[in-house]
């Protein structure tokens, strides 16, 4: 994967740079958001998307830098991805680095959706960012949230233990809104630049992960480390679940195409050794936690 390389923030890992973006004027499934009576909630929900006038923005490609998403281009696919998680743990600055509106002096004003189409593995996908839950404080709006996702990223930051925990009650509130379905859900962990304030290690959070059956990343959205591969993995997760066994197989033998050969030895190695030991099987299911890319 080639990326053009840029100053803007120290430590970061660019994007690569696209003329057009794909963006919404108007609030998104705005069906999906309907509240319910005026007397009951007025005015609960304010999802606007971001649309600044005519403004150069930076998009996201993989495995290709060269790629234009046009304006005008309408994707088959439109994703909801939920951003969950306590106050302070970094959602918002997650879905506007996604929505390339960070640094922009009107960020502020941006909304609260955040709408574009990015290249993973060579094809184009849509997805819109939510970030509602902490919106309002009305259980009817955090109920709808856990219904109307194809895919959800619970934050917690690794400098609050707490958070930690309250993460792990929203994944339990999930599974009984969603029981009979299998939706993505990666658990993330933000602030992982601030190394001396850390509360939560990386085994915890990966263990956290394996106990609750979901995908686990670190980020930082200060640095903007890990935050492309956060996304570009809701979109592997959702395509491994809503696309056919062919087009999951191609894009695996894609990849598997550019795997060196001693990843694949040790990861063929990995899955005898797990067969025999519990202890191992456990331990190797801790690992593929992290990889995005596969279920």
């Amino acid at each position: 994967m080639t990326l053009n390389r840029g100053d803007k923030r120290r430590g970061s890992t660019p994007f690569a740079a696209q003329q057009h973006l794909h963006r919404r004027s108007m609030p998104v499934d705005e069906r999906d958001l309907r509240p319910p009576p005026p007397d009951e909630l007025s005015g609960l929900v304010r999802c606007t998307s971001y649309s600044p006038g005519g403004a150069h923005r930076q998009s996201w490609a993989s495995d290709s830098s060269d790629s234009v998403i046009s304006s005008g281009s309408d994707s088959d696919g439109l994703y909801k991805v939920i951003l969950l998680g306590e106050h302070g743990v970094g959602k918002t600055s997650l879905a506007r680095i996604f929505g390339g509106v960070e640094d922009c002096a009107d960020a502020e004003e941006a909304g609260n959706t955040y709408d574009r189409s990015i290249i993973v593995d060579g094809e184009e996908a849509s997805l819109v960012v939510f970030d509602i839950w902490e919106q309002d404080d009305s259980q009817w709006l955090q109920n709808h949230c856990m219904k109307m996702g194809d895919a959800y990223i619970i934050v917690y930051s690794v400098t609050d233990k707490v958070s930690f925990e309250k993460a792990s009650e929203l994944r339990i509130q999930l599974r009984r809104a969603r029981q009979t379905e299998d939706i993505p859900i990666i658990l993330v962990g933000n602030k992982s630049d601030l190394v001396r304030s850390r509360e939560v290690s990386v085994d915890e959070g990966r263990a956290c992960a394996v106990v609750f059956d979901c995908k686990f990343i670190e980020t930082s959205a200060a640095l903007h480390h890990n935050v492309q591969d956060l996304f570009e993995g809701i979109v592997r997760q959702i395509r491994l679940r809503k696309d056919s066994k062919e087009d999951n197989a191609r894009r695996m033998a894609n990849t598997k195409r550019r795997e060196s050969i001693s990843k694949k030895a040790k990861r063929f190695l990995g899955r005898i050794v797990a067969k025999n030991n519990k202890k191992m099987a456990f331990k190797a299911k801790s690992k593929s936690c992290h990889d995005l890319s596969v279920l």
